[in-house]
């Protein structure tokens, strides 16, 4: 290096130096509460805040204490400010799943929020996946469109969970009448039974759906 040219590389270098420190000295303390703020705002759907945030460098992938992702709880508390403003966000990871392997597409169908559905998978949310899928879960909830619209996107009408329950025996236990028809149309098999050798009419016996246990009995009989 040139004698000349030191003096203004060091005053660079220190002026560099400078600016780094005054950055982390006003970033470090403003992430202090991120964490806690990001995640409320979430449940609050205050997506300004959650957009603040995330432009100040917080992850939208964090999870929070329960290890739930923010579009998670998002399509969980029908936060749907937020969870339109965590779709813009770049490197979110749409199929992020929780300890118990629930994604955002999963909740959504489960809570019978039909339109956003599409917009999930738009973004590469999956419908097919081992084990629980949308399907059950959609069929677990009260809206039928979420499972009709399931279906009519390919999605398999009897993916066995972990102990080889259906969405059948799902929606005859928790959801709606008319999800178990659907089903029953699209060829679901009321034979079926899982590891604990129960059927779909099984389940609908177990939440004192008696009528509708004898239709499903009916069905298998056939």
């Amino acid at each position: 290096m040139k004698p000349h040219q030191a003096g203004p590389t060091r005053r660079l270098l220190a002026a560099l130096a400078v600016a780094l420190g005054v950055a982390l000295a006003t970033t470090v303390p403003a992430q202090a509460g991120a964490y806690e703020d990001f995640f409320k705002a979430v449940k609050l759907d205050d997506a300004a805040v959650v957009e603040q945030l995330m432009r100040r460098g917080f992850d939208p992938n964090s999870v929070d204490e329960a290890g739930q992702g923010a579009l998670f709880l998002a399509m969980r508390e029908g936060s749907f400010k937020v969870a339109a403003t965590l779709l813009k966000a770049p490197g979110l990871k749409i199929d992020q799943a929780n300890d118990a392997g629930e994604t955002a597409l999963m909740m959504a169908a489960l809570r019978g929020h039909e339109e956003w559905l599409p917009q999930l998978v738009a973004q590469g949310a999956r419908i097919e996946r081992e084990g629980w899928t949308p399907l059950h879960y959609a069929a677990t909830g009260p809206e039928p469109a979420t499972v009709a619209w399931l279906l009519e996107r390919g999605a398999r009408v009897d993916p066995r969970s972990p102990n080889g329950t259906t969405p059948l025996m799902m929606a005859a236990r928790y959801g709606s009448e008319e999800s178990v028809d659907l089903l029953l149309r699209r060829g679901a098999d009321p034979k079926l039974r899982n590891q604990l050798n129960l059927s779909a009419a099984d389940f609908a016996r177990v939440a004192g759906r008696e009528s509708l246990a004898q239709r499903l009995a009916a069905a298998a009989a056939r």
